[in-house]
């Protein structure tokens, strides 16, 4: 199963019968399999918002190494080494938490238990073991955020050096890479003070000796200069420093250990400050000392540091939505990826997914991000960053996004609607009727070219029969990579324009038509189709109710509005419902 120009697995199912049933397994034993567990495992549509599909392969949340140790169904000691890494870290654990002899013995038997079950096959991903082992932790002991004292503690303890005088005399102090400024522009010196201030901020995370210490003391003004001058690796600084000079972007902040979180928000509101919107994606529920949800409400640390930021709370979020919250006077924003485990992207919520595609830049905090994005062979939808501390050195890595991915920022999007506008102001400048017909275009799987050509068939029967009719043909204006969020967010702003006319919803009897004027008989799955079947549909008609209050002479034409309410959602990257997705 090895590409030769390839390092990494290239896994072709159908070619060995034995090999596709260990790979199947692979996925059902780690849960991880969306046609068993729909609802909690993304689709392959929601996967591609992150990750770029190539050659059909199927993505999973762990590093190479450790699929390939899985895969090679020969259980070898770097797995058996992992395995244990994950049950001694769930006795310590226990070991630190539960003082009652009887209980730390019954929690340990019990959790060997699971633990000889679960990893017999050799088919478990470690980090899903350390999860499924965690919860028995939680589910017997009822602690709901077992270190969430530790962690309170650790961001106290930074915080107190942040805010102390000594930092902030280092912090603002110049030094000789600001000696020679003749030369310099007001501009080009801004920008420099400005890249400087960012790298001393980034420096920050190798002080994270001081947050475990029982009474740290606050480093001296030397050591604290000293540490600023900490030299820093890796590929990823040029691209990370492009932010500091960029005009607006929207950062995903990828949250890791919650002893981390007080310096990330530092560099995140600097960031901020700049003008970036920065998304700052912690955990739905506690995972050790993984910064949580609950910690932003309970630490009161954290408490004063996000007083000003907005918290998203859904868990589906449109296009429509999302560019609406970002356009927000707020420039710090809290989000949950809705997983309570290490990076999954298999099980982030819908809403994070949504945020990841949106977003210009994705900035991961730690090694074990690094290892699932950075070091993985998968590439994404996002240019990556990763920042990560390893043996006192500061690592900055990049992974730029798949060549091929398109996307369409509501700007694009904005520009194109724009354009139809203006068509259609020509158009009533000629006097001519403008009419928009909406039509199913993805609501039926696999059919697109099919809808787009029964569409097309009917608008230029309906063109033949009228004088001084422009109809808007959304088929046509379909792009390689739009998503049904894309197309909504653009056609409503046509929509709402005020220049429409007429607003024609396709019926059963224009598809029939259709084929008729093709000289084919309606395929099975066209028969009794109409407008009402279509999720954008659905959508549009309370559009166009909304816009009829604003302008009644627009004539609604079409299927009654109450067969309209049988679609709701689409599922997430599909064109389609999501009750069609599941089934």
């Amino acid at each position: 199963m090895e590409n030769k120009d390839n390092p990494y697995p290239s896994v072709h199912i159908g070619e060995d019968p034995d090999f596709d049933a260990w790979f199947t397994s692979f996925f059902l034993k780690n849960h991880l399999d969306p046609f068993a567990y729909p609802g909690k495992v993304g689709s392959r549509e929601q996967i591609e918002f992150m990750v770029y599909p190539e050659n059909e392969e199927r993505y999973y949340p762990c590093s190479d190494t450790m699929f390939n140790a899985i895969m090679s169904r020969k259980y070898p000691s770097y797995l058996k080494k992992s395995y244990k890494q994950v049950f001694d870290r769930i006795t310590a654990m226990i070991d630190e938490l539960i003082e009652s002899e009887y209980d730390n013995q019954f929690l340990k038997t019990l959790i060997k238990i699971k633990y000889d079950d679960e990893i017999r096959t050799g088919l478990l991903i470690p980090s899903r073991l350390e999860k499924r082992l965690y919860k028995i932790f939680l589910g017997r002991t009822h602690i709901e955020n077992p270190y969430s004292l530790d962690k309170k503690s650790a961001n106290k303890k930074i915080k107190k050096i942040l805010t102390s005088e000594t930092f902030k005399k280092a912090l603002d102090q110049t030094d000789e890479s600001l000696q020679t400024v003749k030369n310099l522009s007001l501009f080009e010196l801004r920008e420099k003070i400005k890249v400087i201030e960012f790298q001393r901020r980034l420096a920050l995370i190798t002080l994270d000796d001081l947050w475990t210490h029982e009474n740290p003391k606050i480093p001296s003004l030397n050591k604290i200069k000293k540490i600023f001058k900490t030299p820093i690796k890796g590929d990823g600084l040029a691209p990370l420093l492009k932010l500091v000079k960029a005009r607006k972007q929207k950062i995903l902040w990828l949250a890791d250990e919650s002893c981390e979180v007080v310096v990330d928000l530092t560099i995140a509101k600097f960031l901020a400050e700049l003008g970036h919107a920065v998304i700052f994606a912690v955990k739905e529920a506690p995972f050790f000392k993984k910064v949580c949800l609950a910690d932003t409400r309970t630490d009161p640390v954290l408490i004063k540091e996000l007083e000003n930021a907005h918290f998203i709370h859904e868990k589906t979020i449109s296009k429509n939505t999302l560019v609406t919250l970002l356009k927000h006077d707020k420039n710090i924003y809290i989000v949950s990826d809705g997983t309570k485990e290490n990076l999954n992207l298999l099980l982030a919520s819908t809403t994070f997914s949504r945020i990841f595609k949106e977003v210009d830049c994705v900035i991961s905090r730690g090694k074990v991000q690094k290892k699932r994005l950075i070091d993985s062979h998968f590439r994404f939808t996002q240019n990556i960053i990763n920042i990560s501390l390893d043996k006192k050195q500061l690592f900055v890595t990049y992974k730029p996004r798949h060549p091929a991915f398109i996307n369409f920022s509501h700007g694009d999007l904005e520009e194109k609607a724009n354009k139809i506008i203006q068509q259609m102001k020509m158009s009533k400048k000629k006097g001519m009727t403008v009419m928009f017909y909406s039509g199913i275009i993805g609501s039926i799987p696999g059919k697109i070219d099919v809808a787009k050509k029964i569409m097309s068939t009917f608008i230029d029967h309906l063109q033949k029969q009228s004088a001084d009719l422009f109809i808007i043909n959304p088929s046509f204006y379909y792009e390689p990579g739009m998503d049904a969020d894309d197309l909504m967010y653009m056609w409503e702003i046509v929509q709402r324009s005020s220049y429409i006319d007429i607003w024609r919803f396709q019926t059963s009897d224009d598809i029939t038509e259709s084929f008729s004027l093709m000289d084919k008989k309606v395929p099975p799955e066209w028969i009794g189709k109409d407008s009402t079947y279509s999720t954008g549909c659905t959508k549009e008609m309370r559009i166009a109710q909304e816009v009829q209050k604003a302008n009644t002479e627009m004539q609604l034409i079409g299927p009654s509005l109450n067969k309209f309410m049988r679609r709701d959602e689409y599922g997430i990257g599909s064109m389609y419902d999501q009750r069609l997705a599941d089934s």
